[in-house]
């Protein structure tokens, strides 16, 4: 059983007991709030199986940040971001079939939140190291459910140039950046991803 399955089981376990004896309303919502951020840190800071030597399956970086650029168009503490939070503890540590695994049953519960199906797209171009048709449908979900942001489109992209694609990657960002407010706040985040590719072409 991984580790993200056995966190959920002892987050339910816990939530059950609550329940049991005779937590209801707010109160109950305090302790899922207060299980959830134990979980995120438990997520981001716990390593329990740490070798004495570094790991080998850490994924590599990609050239922009992720987590950066993803509060930057969703927000830090917008809709459901604690499963993304501990979906991103797992991929720091390089144990990505668990961050994958957190995102799936974070979507079984919640399968119309975009951000989720957003966070699973990127779950899967790390595990793979590489864009997949299962990446791509997860990224299309999202977009099926927002086709007002440019998120999905924007990390549509980033996965394309994560998995040697710069020129699919440019067009998608440009498609965003055609339709961005001035003002937008992550609007530097696609103009600079534009720049990085088009500073990187090798000259005709």
């Amino acid at each position: 059983m991984t580790a993200s399955i056995i966190l959920l089981l002892l987050v339910a376990l816990a939530l059950a007991i609550s329940w049991i004896a005779g937590l209801r309303g707010a109160w109950l919502m305090l302790t899922a709030a207060a299980l959830m951020l134990g979980a995120a840190g438990y997520a981001v800071q716990g390593r329990p199986g740490l070798a004495g030597s570094p790991r080998a399956g850490i994924a590599p970086q990609p050239p922009i940040s992720l987590v950066t650029a993803r509060n930057a168009f969703l927000g830090q503490f917008s809709g459901r971001s604690h499963w993304l939070i501990i979906a991103d503890g797992f991929a720091a540590r390089g144990e990505t079939r668990d961050a994958v695994g957190i995102l799936k049953s974070a979507i079984r519960a919640y399968p119309k939140d975009y951000a989720l199906w957003l966070g699973l797209g990127n779950a899967l171009t790390d595990h793979a190291r590489g864009l997949t048709p299962a990446a791509r449908l997860a990224f299309a979900r999202s977009a099926e459910l927002a086709p007002t942001s440019p998120a999905p489109v924007y990390f549509l992209g980033l996965a394309k140039l994560r998995s040697g694609d710069p020129e699919g990657a440019l067009a998608d960002w440009k498609r965003v950046l055609a339709n961005a407010p001035a003002d937008a706040s992550w609007r530097p985040f696609v103009e600079d991803g534009v720049a990085l590719i088009e500073g990187n072409r090798s000259p005709r």
